[in-house]
């Protein structure tokens, strides 16, 4: 009897290793490898034709943290994180909520929410580029008509990163939205009559009730919209190309121009896997704070 059972548990672990191998290859090839590989370029100098790469051990690391573009580019990034990903959500939110009321043409506002998402990147950022246009973009039409002197968004370092920040969330916040507006759609209707038989108000319903239910969807958003912080950079080759004075440069950005235009690859290998590190320890609190105050039904 032992000897079957132990049979039986042979084959159900051989049955779901079989279900998982698809994906662990999938993994290896895509994720696991190149990043191994990408840690262990970091670790030798640039190679050329005259002298060739020799192993460095972490020196590509430290010319990193001595960098002072390198601290500049991660503040960037910080910043364009910070704002980006909560104001991204919350607009999601209150777009859905919105979108999911009975209002008149109530179709038309979802779309119109949408449509944003629809528009590759670049699109989006040439459309926004005839908006910031300094003297004949239609932002300085607007501040002109009240007397305001014409303004160069894209080129000081004052405005161009939060230019870049606005097309951001204009962008993400209706992608986001679908997201939340399917999850709104799942929630039963008589838990809003219960609440309202309880005398709970609008905004208590709202806060103790369909915010909790909403945390699984907003876990998820809030997982995307940090990786989109961190790779999304096409609009920069359109808008900023990182300037004036790196005040727009974000990691991503950083790492393509060393690897591609200054041909650094050890220097941008070591900076991906600073980025990965960073990724991988934000993930693990997200998964050991947030997680466990999350309830699935």
């Amino acid at each position: 009897m032992n000897e079957m059972a132990r049979l039986q548990k042979r084959r159900l672990a051989l049955y779901g290793w079989m279900l998982a191998a698809p994906a662990l290859a999938l993994m290896s090839l895509f994720a696991f490898y190149p990043a191994i590989a990408t840690f262990w370029h970091s670790l030798f100098t640039r190679g050329t034709s005259r002298r060739p790469s020799v192993f460095a051990g972490f020196e590509n690391y430290g010319d990193l943290f001595a960098d002072p573009t390198f601290w500049t580019v991660a503040t960037n990034n910080l910043i364009y994180a910070g704002v980006t990903i909560p104001v991204s959500i919350i607009f999601a939110l209150v777009m859905a909520l919105w979108a999911n009321a009975h209002i008149p043409a109530r179709s038309f506002v979802r779309s119109a929410y949408f449509t944003p998402t629809i528009l590759p990147m670049i699109a989006a950022a040439n459309l926004w580029l005839f908006f910031y246009t300094p003297d004949l973009g239609v932002i300085d039409q607007i501040t002109g008509f009240f007397g305001a002197s014409p303004t160069n968004w894209l080129g000081q370092p004052e405005t161009a990163l939060a230019s870049v920040i606005i097309v951001t969330i204009w962008k993400e916040a209706g992608f986001f939205m679908i997201f939340y507006l399917a999850a709104l759609q799942t929630i039963p209707p008589d838990l809003r009559e219960a609440a309202r038989i309880e005398g709970a108000g609008r905004w208590t319903y709202t806060r103790r009730v369909l915010l909790p239910l909403l945390m699984p969807t907003t876990i998820f958003v809030f997982v995307n919209a940090m990786i989109n912080s961190v790779k999304l950079i096409d609009h920069l080759f359109i808008l900023t190309k990182g300037g004036p004075n790196n005040a727009s440069k974000l990691i991503l950005y950083w790492i393509w121009e060393m690897a591609f235009a200054y041909f650094d690859s050890p220097h941008a290998a070591a900076m991906t896997i600073l980025v990965l590190l960073a990724l991988g320890l934000v993930a693990v609190a997200q998964f050991r704070l947030v997680e466990k105050r999350t309830h699935y039904r």
